[in-house]
């Protein structure tokens, strides 16, 4: 019998300690459990700072009409990059999204064409500046109108490539530089129709300023043909 009871002795601060080990686990979860809320937390700061931060670089628009067919169709979404002209310049044949003038609250996409001092003019369905007449293989139908602009400091001249289905600086006048958006660089939507806008270079100068190479190309895949 002693020996029986000296054992249960000896077995009874064995289970004290084992009971008493379970306490550091319960403070251990709890710990584990803040961190899990902590990580959510800047999961989300983290998700709002790049959401705020890819805003400010670029914008996703909605092309709304034909006036840029054949290059990009009613219903495509476009990805407009914001910082294009924070390091570079406007050039002819970029492809631009801005605030309508007439209605800051609308934004139109269309066509670089006239850049501050160029003389535009459209005459027997083609378009010249400068008196170089631009070879546009992007455009859907030469243009059934005539005109002579001259663009001014701080403004372009824009057109959509759907020439005469189109609403542009023919119609409502010149761009100031401070209501353009960006740079239209890729359509991303639907998948079928991906590609990057290339944005031709209308007038390239050699040896002579009377000399020109004309170099254009589309700006939509085969998909769009």
């Amino acid at each position: 019998m002693e020996t029986t009871n000296q054992e249960e002795q000896l077995d009874a601060p064995i289970a004290t300690q084992v009971e008493g080990a379970e306490l550091p686990e319960t403070g251990e979860e709890k710990i584990n459990w803040g961190r899990f809320a902590l990580d959510i937390i800047e999961t989300l700061a983290l998700a709002v700072i790049l959401f705020l931060a890819i805003n400010a670089m670029s914008a996703r628009v909605r092309v709304d009409g034909f006036s840029m067919r054949p290059t990009l169709e009613d219903g495509e979404f476009v990805l407009v990059s914001k910082m294009s002209y924070l390091f570079g310049e406007v050039q002819r044949g970029d492809i631009i999204v801005f605030h309508f003038p007439m209605n800051p609250e609308e934004e139109l996409i269309k066509r670089v064409i006239g850049l501050p001092g160029d003389s535009v003019s459209v005459h027997n369905g083609v378009v010249s500046v400068n008196g170089q007449v631009l070879n546009e293989l992007y455009i859907s139908s030469a243009p059934a109108y005539s005109g002579d602009w001259q663009v001014l400091d701080g403004q372009l001249f824009v057109l959509g490539d759907n020439r005469n289905n189109s609403n542009d600086s023919k119609d409502w006048g010149l761009l100031p530089f401070d209501q353009i958006v960006g740079k239209a660089v890729l359509i991303y939507w639907p998948p079928p129709f991906w590609d990057v806008l290339e944005h031709p270079q209308l007038i390239t100068w050699v040896r002579s300023p009377y000399a020109a190479v004309f170099n254009s190309s589309r700006g939509v895949n085969s998909f769009m043909q």
